[in-house]
């Protein structure tokens, strides 16, 4: 069992805190999700989510104009300096302070950012040259009395403007001109949000948070006179830097968005069309264009504060991002559609499945909604909302056409995918709640635990009828597994036990199995003779079904430690438990996770630990480090747990957070400020076996294998190069260069030799290939069947892998399931896309169909009318 899983994608939160921006070319928007960073490509319907991790969540994020090089700054002003093509940290920084903005000039060359009350520009480091130190500061800025809340850079990259708390806008030039003093924007009542150029420079507009739009325009020239020095400053500086610079600014025009109790959030321009963008408190957006100020349009869009919004290139699309929903739109504003519209969940996800082909996930969670994930592509594309309380358990059926959900709302429901609606209820003749859920693999049964009366409903999915209660533990009943033969049912509970229950003989035989802790977890292995349970005490135990006996147990209690808290004194003594379990494809390993910043990854046989991966480094997340900061303790406790929520200026915001004023004699005594702890709820293997995912606190995390330039030395030799393979391919070799391909085992090179093989050669060529490197050709097969645009030469390659070696494959179906399941995967989503296109053009095709009959029709009389004449 292979154990180099990396990170693949993050799934389930698509936007926490922070800026939202567009890439240069407008296809792609950057979102900060928590601590990491993801892209969601809009043009081909995909999302990636880079696997570098900041030490606590993004405050704000800045990407170069060539898009070379991205920034993403933390709420204590850490930042990380990152090449945003390959996806790699170059280095790291340290503001000091907080940044609230920042940003690259339109040249690229330099980078702004706030600090505080001031304001430092750095030049932009180059991507391309290891350097000792990268950032070098150009100066710092100051003048503002109060924090300094954005920056905009004019068009020539020679002059920027400030916006603070203290209600002024600030005009500062890049480089010291003589006669120049900073000019000061002020008249705002209110937070100045952000201040904007227009295109020519000529008309500067500033946004304050009470709804306010200023117009600034030149009142008169205030240039020096023209002597010597002047004009050879002048000469060396941009004739719309002095005009912006030389340039005596007063108020032109005073406009009001007349939005009843509601506050201006944020906000952006797009400086070619003169189009502005506003976010407000409501949810409501607006445009306005400028400098008429003629309201375009006005959308409510979500039901909470819009945090942030950007605007791309060519001012056709706008993103959206609400913090406390987790929602991130992009809307077509001209045609008034999404061009994206997700929202992760609302809080903790409880459950995670994956569906037979691999494809989509499955998730459930404390809001009560069952969303359906597509692993390729990171979005969510169905919700169903229907229970109304926390969904505790999600299992696809085998068939992977149905998708069965528990509940504490006392019901199991079964949602069709193909129609995307719920068909089927069930509910016990008593009240109950749900805590686990286990689906015959037929399909035809549905099995759900309770937690309140200790009890296992059965039920018949075709007529919805209840089949049989199961009673016997004395506690609730936490997990339920079907073994996938289908003829036992296991049960773990807090009493202590793991029963087996022939649901479907009539001996009724129940076989319990006695453990020294409540058990937390159960799981067949993929071939149903074994069981494996988890434990509170941390201990990991597997069981012989058909001997029904203990085989081996292997102590987790290390493992699943959780990590230490800002409140804790002392480490946990007892370690931990895991309190999620699954097998692997093969059946060799479990991986296992639970209230731990830690998935682990157990050998069966050997009874050790393979490998422990980190779901998260987040620092504003209790429990991620193992040994906590000393320098951060003092003797009021710990700096990190001090509540700064008084620090908050906006007050609607701080009468969300906290109804009370000190002091206040009506208050909710039982109202408690926690921090949110990093753990695993569910842990899940994809049916291909090279992905795995896990459901935490980040949102859903899927790690894949990533096997790179990896080779067996071996099968290696000194004419075993990447250049005899390409002279292999020159000669017109096929085989000999395909078996040296798959003994480097580089990805590219056999993908290379793959596609250029002959088609009328391919079965041929498939004939010679040695039974060792089958799997590795059908997993290259699956990899051009999902990314290829050549089918149909893909699916002769399909074809005469199964003729050939199709025995081979069925008697080591075991060992070569991950492969298979890969091929099986690739194939499915590949007749899906025929299916749709078949649907889509559905009238097109019926169309030509009636006129290929017509003209039969009208030939057929023909033909017959020559007949006639001949004779």
């Amino acid at each position: 069992m292979k154990s180099n899983f990396q990170f693949s994608n993050l799934c389930g939160t698509v936007y926490r805190q922070g800026n939202i921006i567009f890439t240069p070319d407008g296809n792609s928007v950057l979102s900060p999700v928590g601590n990491r960073v993801s892209v969601f490509d809009l043009v081909n319907n995909k999302s990636r989510t880079f696997d570098f991790e900041n030490r606590k969540n993004i405050a704000a994020i800045a990407l170069s104009p060539d898009s070379n090089v991205l920034v993403s700054v933390d709420e204590d002003g850490r930042a990380l300096l990152v090449n945003f093509r390959r996806g790699v940290v170059m280095h790291h920084f340290n503001f000091k302070k907080s940044v609230k903005a920042i940003k690259f000039s339109p040249d690229g060359k330099y980078i702004a950012a706030t600090h505080d009350s001031h304001v430092q520009v750095w030049r932009t480091p180059n991507h391309l040259i290891r350097e000792f130190a990268p950032f070098e500061l150009h100066r710092t800025y100051t003048g503002h009395h109060d924090e300094v809340v954005s920056i905009e850079w004019s068009p020539d990259s020679q002059c920027f403007i400030t916006t603070s708390r203290d209600m002024t806008a600030r005009l500062f030039t890049l480089n010291p001109l003589e006669g120049f003093r900073p000019k000061t924007f002020a008249g705002h009542r209110d937070v100045v949000i952000n201040a904007y150029f227009s295109a020519d420079a000529k008309t500067i507009y500033t946004v304050s948070r009470d709804g306010a739009v200023f117009t600034w325009k030149a009142k008169h020239s205030d240039a020096p006179d023209s002597d010597s020095n002047t004009s050879e400053l002048v000469a060396s500086t941009s004739a719309i830097a002095n005009s912006i610079a030389h340039t005596r600014w007063g108020v032109h025009k005073r406009n009001y968005f007349h939005q009843s109790g509601t506050r201006v959030v944020c906000s952006t321009f797009h400086r070619p069309s003169g189009l502005l963008v506003v976010g407000f408190s409501t949810g409501v957006f607006g445009l306005w264009e400028m400098p008429s100020f003629s309201n375009l349009h006005t959308l409510s869009i979500s039901q909470e504060k819009i945090s942030s919004v950007a605007v791309n290139a060519s001012g056709e699309w706008l993103a959206f991002g609400a913090a406390r929903l987790g929602q991130l739109l992009v809307w077509e504003w001209q045609s008034q559609s999404y061009v994206l519209k997700q929202q992760g969940h609302f809080s903790t996800m409880n459950s995670v499945a994956y569906a037979p082909d691999g494809v989509n996930l499955a998730t459930g969670g404390e809001d009560g909604k069952v969303k359906i994930w597509n692993s390729t592509s990171g979005f969510c594309f169905v919700t169903f909302s229907e229970h109304s309380a926390p969904v505790s358990t999600v299992e696809f059926a085998k068939q992977g056409q149905v998708l069965f959900s528990a509940s504490l709302d006392g019901t199991v429901r079964a949602a069709d995918l193909i129609r995307y609606r719920v068909f089927r209820t069930f509910t016990s003749p008593t009240p109950a709640q749900f805590a686990s859920l286990a689906v015959d693999p037929s399909g035809e049964a549905v099995a759900a635990g309770s937690q309140d009366n200790f009890e296992i409903c059965l039920w018949s999915v075709q007529t919805g009828k209840l089949l049989d209660v199961l009673a016997g533990h004395t506690a609730p009943v936490c997990a339920l597994a079907f073994s996938p033969a289908g003829n036992l049912l296991a049960s773990g509970s807090w009493d202590r036990t793991v029963r087996l229950w022939n649901v479907f003989g009539r001996s009724r035989a129940v076989e319990p199995f006695q453990l020294n802790s409540d058990v937390l977890a159960v799981a067949f292995r993929p071939d149903g003779n074994e069981l494996a349970v988890t434990t509170l005490d941390g201990q990991l135990v597997f069981f012989d079904v058909a001997l029904g006996r203990q085989t081996s147990i292997i102590d987790t209690r290390r493992d699943a430690a959780p990590g230490r808290k800002l409140g804790d004194l002392i480490a946990a003594p007892g370690g931990g438990s895991h309190s999620s379990i699954c097998y692997t494809a093969d059946g060799r390993c479990v991986l296992a996770g639970g209230r731990s910043p830690y998935v682990a990854l157990y050998d069966v046989r050997a009874g050790v630990l393979l490998k422990r991966f980190k779901t998260s480094e987040n620092l504003k997340l209790d429990g991620t480090q193992d040994m906590l900061d000393s320098r951060r303790v003092t003797e009021a406790g710990n700096i990190d747990l001090v509540d700064t929520r008084g620090d908050d200026s906006d007050f609607e915001e701080r009468r969300q957070r906290d109804d009370e004023l000190p002091g206040a004699k009506r208050a909710d005594l039982a109202r408690r400020r926690v921090r949110e702890e990093v753990r695993t709820t569910c842990v899940r293997f994809a049916p291909t076996g090279r992905a795995w995912a896990a459901a935490t606190t980040e949102g859903l995390l899927i790690y894949s294998l990533d096997e790179g330039a990896a080779f067996d030395p071996v099968d290696l030799a000194i004419d075993v190069t990447p250049q005899s393979v390409l002279e292999l391919l020159a000669k017109r070799s096929w085989l000999p260069a395909l078996i040296t391909a798959f003994r480097l085992n580089e990805r590219v090179l056999v993908h290379r030799v793959f596609s250029a093989v002959p088609r009328d050669d391919i079965r041929l060529v498939m004939r010679g290939v040695p039974q060792i490197y089958v799997a590795a050709l059908v997993r290259c097969v699956a990899e051009a069947l999902e990314g290829s645009p050549r089918v149909e030469f893909v699916m002769v390659w399909v074809k005469a892998v199964l003729s050939t070696h199709g025995r081979y494959l069925r008697e080591r179906a075991g060992e070569h399931a991950g492969v298979l399941r890969a091929l099986q995967k690739a194939l499915g989503e590949f007749e899906n896309l025929i299916v749709k296109v078949c649907e889509e053009n559905n009238a097109t095709l019926a169309f030509l169909a009636d006129q290929m009959k017509l003209r039969q029709a009208v030939a057929e009389p023909a033909g017959k009318d020559i007949v006639m004449q001949e004779a």
